[in-house]
C-alpha cells in the first residue's frame, strides 16, 4: 500500500498525435485570443487550446468586467488597440459594451460623475476625483460570444475542454505539447508555440527558466436587482455616512478595491472584482479550492449585510460567481530580458518594442524564454519582476503581447528562422500595418486610422450605455 508522499510508477504508454499546425497557442484567455488571431490573420495555420467551455480567461471567465490600462497619460491616447479595439467595436455592435467618447475624457464634473462607477477613470493618478479616460466596460458573455466569431472566420481550429499537461521538447526545440481531455491523453504538435495560460504552464514544463511570484486572489461576482441610481444618490449627496458604511463593507469582504461595485451593460446588474484573498497560491489545488470556498461566505455576508444598509442594493441577489477563480500572480517567466518596476516608472523605450500598455513599453525580448527554441510566451507571466508584474498585468497589454507574439511566429514562418531570431522591424511593421501600436515610435501611430478615436467619439452610439 502506498503512502502520500510516495511515487507511483507508470508504465510507458504511446500518445496519439491529434492534430499539427504552423502555431499551437495553449490558452484561450485574451493573450491567447490575440496570438492566434493574429497568427492566422497572417497565414499561418493555427489550433488554440482552452481547458475551460469558453475563450476569454480571466476575462469572461474570470469576469474581469473592465479594460483597463490602455490610456496613456502622458501623451493622452489610447494605448493599446489592434485586437483589443477590434474586440471592444464588435461588442459595441452588440450593445454589450460601455465606455467615455472623447469629449468626456478628463476632468469634467459630469464625466467624473457618469463614468465613475463604470471604473472609466485612471487609478494610478494620485488627485481625486481621478480623471476619466478612455475604458471599456463589458459583459462577460458578450466576449464569449465575439471570441468564438473571431476564431471562426480567421480560421482557427479551436480546441476546447483541453487541459495542457505537458510540453514536448526535442534537442532544445519545443515541438508540441501534450494535452488531456475527455478523448484521453493527446499530442497537439506545432513548429511554434505560444504559452499564453497565465501561469506559464508551458515554458516551465519545458524547463525555461521561470521564477515564483504571488498576489492576492479573487472570487468575482454579479449582483442583479440593483437599483444604481438610488446607490450613486446616496453616494454623492450623504457622502460621510456612505463613506462610513462603505468601510463597513470592505470589512464584510475582507477586503477589496475603493470601487466595490462597478456597473456593468446589463441594467440592475453589478460587478464586484472582491473578495480579495491573500497569502494563497494559484499553483496549489488546496489553496485554490479555499479561496472558492471562503469567497463564497464572504460573498452571501456581504448580500445579507447591504441588502439590509445599502441603499439600492435592498432587493439585490447574486447573478453568478466567476467560474475561474481570479488569480494574479503564479510563475513569472525569467527571459532574454526582464522587466523591472524602473522600467515601467521612468517609460523604458526600447528598439525591440512590440506591444504597450498603459503607459510603459515591452521589448519582444520579454516574450522570449531561455534556452528553448521557437517557444513565445505572452501575458501575465511574461518576463518581468513580480513587483512589476502586479502594476503591469491587466489584460488589454497582455493582449497587445499576445497579438505580437501572433505576428512574431507568423513572419518566423515566412522567414524560414526561430521566433528567437526574427526580424523584429518586420514583426513591428505587420503590427502597425494591422492597427496595432508596438510602441516603437513616440506620439500618436501615423500609420493607422484613427479606428480609436474615430469610435471614441461616434456619435451614434453615444447612449448605448
Amino acid at each position: 500500500m502506498s503512502n502520500i508522499g510516495d511515487m507511483i510508477q507508470q508504465p510507458a504508454r504511446g500518445v496519439p498525435v491529434a492534430a499539427k499546425a504552423d502555431v499551437v497557442v495553449v490558452g484561450g484567455g485574451p493573450a491567447g485570443l490575440s496570438a492566434a488571431l493574429a497568427a492566422a490573420r497572417n497565414g499561418a495555420k493555427v489550433i488554440l487550446l482552452e481547458r475551460y467551455s469558453h475563450l476569454g480567461g480571466l476575462a469572461s471567465g474570470g469576469m474581469v468586467l473592465v479594460l483597463d490600462d490602455m490610456w496613456d497619460a502622458h501623451q493622452h491616447e489610447i494605448s493599446v488597440r489592434g485586437v483589443c479595439m477590434n474586440l471592444i467595436e464588435r461588442m459595441d455592435a452588440l450593445k454589450l459594451v460601455a465606455y467615455p467618447r472623447e469629449n468626456e475624457w478628463g476632468r469634467d464634473p459630469a464625466s467624473i460623475r457618469r463614468w465613475s462607477r463604470w471604473g472609466a477613470f485612471d487609478f494610478h493618478t494620485q488627485d481625486m476625483p481621478h480623471p476619466i479616460v478612455f475604458a471599456a466596460a463589458f459583459d462577460p458573455d458578450a466576449w464569449k460570444r465575439v471570441s468564438l466569431e473571431m476564431v471562426e472566420q480567421a480560421g482557427v481550429t479551436l480546441r476546447l475542454h483541453s487541459w495542457f499537461s505537458q510540453a514536448l521538447v526535442e534537442d532544445g526545440k519545443i515541438k508540441g505539447v501534450i494535452c488531456e481531455s475527455k478523448s484521453g491523453r493527446q499530442a497537439i504538435l506545432g513548429d511554434i508555440v505560444i504559452d499564453t495560460t497565465g501561469d506559464l504552464d508551458v515554458a516551465a514544463s519545458a524547463g525555461a527558466p521561470h521564477s515564483g511570484g504571488n498576489y492576492i486572489m479573487t472570487t468575482v461576482f454579479r449582483l442583479g436587482g440593483v437599483d444604481t441610481e438610488a446607490a450613486e444618490r446616496y453616494e454623492r449627496e450623504e457622502p460621510e455616512a456612505f463613506a462610513a458604511l462603505d468601510r463597513q463593507i470592505k470589512k464584510v469582504l475582507g477586503g477589496s478595491w475603493g470601487f466595490w461595485w462597478l456597473k456593468t451593460p446589463l441594467p440592475g446588474v453589478v460587478w464586484c472584482n472582491c473578495p480579495h484573498m491573500a497569502g494563497l497560491d494559484g499553483l496549489q489545488v488546496t489553496d485554490l479550492t479555499k479561496a472558492e470556498m471562503q469567497g463564497r461566505k464572504h460573498i452571501h455576508a456581504l448580500v445579507d449585510f447591504v441588502r439590509t444598509r445599502m441603499p439600492g442594493f435592498d432587493k439585490c441577489y447574486v447573478v453568478d460567481v466567476a467560474p475561474q477563480t481570479g488569480v494574479r500572480q503564479t510563475r513569472l517567466l525569467e527571459g532574454e530580458y526582464i522587466m523591472t518596476k524602473e522600467d515601467l516608472a521612468q517609460r523604458t523605450r526600447f528598439d525591440d518594442s512590440v506591444a504597450r500598455g498603459r503607459d510603459y513599453y515591452m521589448p519582444y525580448r520579454v516574450l522570449l524564454p531561455q534556452k528553448i527554441d521557437n517557444l513565445l510566451v505572452a501575458g501575465r507571466h511574461y518576463s518581468v519582476t513580480s513587483q512589476a508584474q502586479k502594476i503591469s498585468r491587466e489584460i488589454p497589454p497582455c493582449m497587445a503581447m499576445g497579438e505580437a507574439a501572433g505576428v512574431a511566429a507568423a513572419v518566423a514562418l515566412d522567414s524560414g528562422v526561430t521566433v528567437r531570431n526574427v526580424d523584429v522591424s518586420a514583426v513591428q511593421k505587420l503590427l502597425r500595418a494591422q492597427g496595432a501600436d508596438p510602441g516603437d515610435r513616440v506620439g500618436r501611430n501615423p500609420d493607422v486610422p484613427e479606428l480609436a478615436r474615430s469610435l471614441a467619439v461616434n456619435p451614434e452610439t453615444v447612449e448605448t450605455v
